[in-house]
């Protein structure tokens, strides 16, 4: 019996990050899926949290390059030959408000941010949570009953934490959330983590 076999009904632990610091992430503007670069920042923080994490089995990323440059940095660090790049680890598509700051979304879109109303052309939730979980399992697939580190975007990961009914809170960046994915890939959030940085309300990692 193979490997795979012997821990097909074993969980899976998946650390899942947000990416450094991106250029529009600096301007406070909202990148959805736009292809934003890292800044010399986001790199270095890249670094620092490479320094903090602890060995994985995989190592997953977006195929947006501010995710995928954060992943690269690391896996250089911890010495991963392979990333798996997964689209479906992309942040969600955000219509007219890619690219804009709080403050004109605020004026075209009055109190739409306070009530987490979305803007017609914005990815529904549940569009985000079946193509994460369905990247979620594949990766869990490929490393039954060890752990991965995931490196995605802040609003990915708190729409799926909030449709799982668990608590939520601001991402910084290299901030995140562990899920398990158990031997039936029933998806469950665990605590909330900030690698560099600090949490009004979780523990750190």
């Amino acid at each position: 019996m193979s490997e795979g076999q012997n821990n097909a009904g074993a969980t899976t632990r998946l650390l899942v990050l947000r990416h450094g610091q991106s250029e529009w992430n600096a301007e406070g503007r909202w990148q959805g899926q736009a292809d934003i670069k890292l800044t010399d920042q986001g790199i270095a923080q890249a670094k620092l949290a490479a320094t903090k994490l602890g060995s994985f089995d995989l190592i997953a990323t977006s195929t947006l390059q501010r995710a995928r440059h954060t992943a690269e940095i690391i896996a250089a660090h911890l010495d991963h030959d392979q990333l798996h790049v997964d689209e479906r680890l992309k942040e969600s598509s955000i219509g007219p408000w890619q690219g804009l700051t709080y403050a004109e979304i605020e004026a075209g879109w009055p109190g739409y941010l306070n009530s987490r109303r979305q803007p017609e052309g914005f990815e529904p939730n549940s569009s985000v949570v079946g193509r994460m979980t369905a990247a979620f399992i594949e990766i869990a697939d490929k490393c039954r009953g060890g752990q991965a580190l995931v490196i995605s975007h802040s609003g990915v990961i708190r729409t799926l934490r909030r449709e799982l009914r668990v608590n939520d809170t601001r991402l910084e960046n290299l901030g995140g959330s562990w899920f398990e994915i158990d031997g039936n890939n029933f998806v469950r959030a665990g605590r909330m983590v900030a690698v560099i940085g600090e949490l009004d309300s979780a523990d750190s990692l």
